[in-house]
């Protein structure tokens, strides 16, 4: 009996079918791994030789990237401490400018009202934003309450006096209409000041409104004063106004001259003053931020919610010079 071809199943068919496809991935798997590690070995960039070589050749860029300083200038506290008792001021931060080291402290993070501290953020976002010879026509910002510069309606000021109506006597119509020019307007302005500084790490400060005016909310510590001022000095437009007892602004259509005055009565009585802010309203106390350089060292006074700013940040700077000597320090 002739015997009859033996007929697959069409599962068993699925298998063998299987069975070959697991054989061929298998192989060829297992040659291009092969292939792959031979040409890793051979492959003459990934010798050892040359991964010594590359670790240590870095770029030029990076070696000068990474270039730390090997002495460092820092006061060195030689006389007897201050006692925080003795003050009236609620917080007070001095530091060493370039360094950023601490003299001495009371509530640096304490949480405060500014005042007109405020207008050290409004000037220097307004010197960064605008050209200085840009003209702005006062509108509604005349009728500002607080300090003012006493700006009237329809007149005009360039962005640079109206920078020193700002800092200078303090005015708050003068805050308000350096905010209203900016792209986007007053509220834009003052979004930039929180962006700004968050920029430099014032992680204590919010900043609601451009001139100080007590707001809810609107609030800030010494420690984040000492750290804007540190910045803002640095800023020649900036440093060059609050030196001034007084300046002269123009009305640009009239030609009008006026002398404004400083609300900062150490200008000029404390050897080597330079500025910078004062601010009070009923809530933030009298406040004062002082910079002061003798023999070539300069320090930063911040004075919050104090009964008498002038007398004690005098008392500090005083103490902050006769109490340190600078000294150069070896960085290993």
């Amino acid at each position: 009996m002739k015997k009859q071809p033996r007929k697959h199943s069409g599962k068993t068919q699925k298998i063998e079918q299987l069975r070959v496809s697991q054989f061929f991935r298998f192989f060829f798997t297992k040659w291009y791994a092969l292939l792959f590690t031979m040409f890793l070995f051979f492959h003459q960039p990934f010798h050892p030789i040359h991964a010594v070589r590359y670790e240590y050749e870095p770029p030029r860029i990076r070696q000068e990237l990474f270039t730390l300083p090997t002495e460092v200038l820092l006061p060195t506290r030689t006389k007897n401490t201050l006692t925080k008792e003795q003050f009236t001021a609620n917080s007070i931060m001095i530091i060493d400018r370039e360094s950023g080291a601490v003299l001495f402290e009371k509530n640096p993070d304490e949480s405060r009202y500014p005042a007109s501290l405020t207008k050290m953020m409004t000037a220097l976002v307004a010197i960064e934003s605008y050209d200085p010879s840009r003209v702005v026509t006062i509108q509604e910002e005349s009728q500002a309450i607080g300090n003012t510069a006493h700006l009237q309606t329809g007149e005009q000021y360039t962005i640079s006096d109206l920078l020193k109506a700002t800092l200078i006597p303090s005015g708050n119509d003068a805050a308000f209409a350096l905010a209203s020019a900016y792209e986007g307007g007053y509220f834009a302005f003052v979004q930039r000041m929180n962006q700004r500084a968050k920029e430099l790490s014032m992680n204590h400060t919010t900043y609601l409104n451009v001139s100080g005016v007590e707001q809810e909310g609107h609030s800030t510590t010494a420690r984040d004063i000492a750290t804007l001022a540190r910045v803002a000095m640095k800023n020649e437009v900036f440093q060059e106004i609050v030196r001034l007892k007084s300046a002269r602004i123009v009305e640009q259509k009239s030609g009008q001259e006026r002398t404004i005055e400083s609300t900062n009565q150490l200008l000029s009585r404390i050897e080597g003053i330079e500025g910078i802010k004062t601010g009070w309203t009923d809530q933030a106390g009298e406040c004062l931020v002082t910079q002061t350089t003798r023999d070539g060292h300069t320090i930063i006074t911040v004075v919050l919610a104090s009964d008498d700013r002038f007398g004690e940040t005098r008392t500090l700077i005083e103490w902050a010079f006769n109490a340190h000597e600078w000294k150069m320090y070896q960085v290993e």
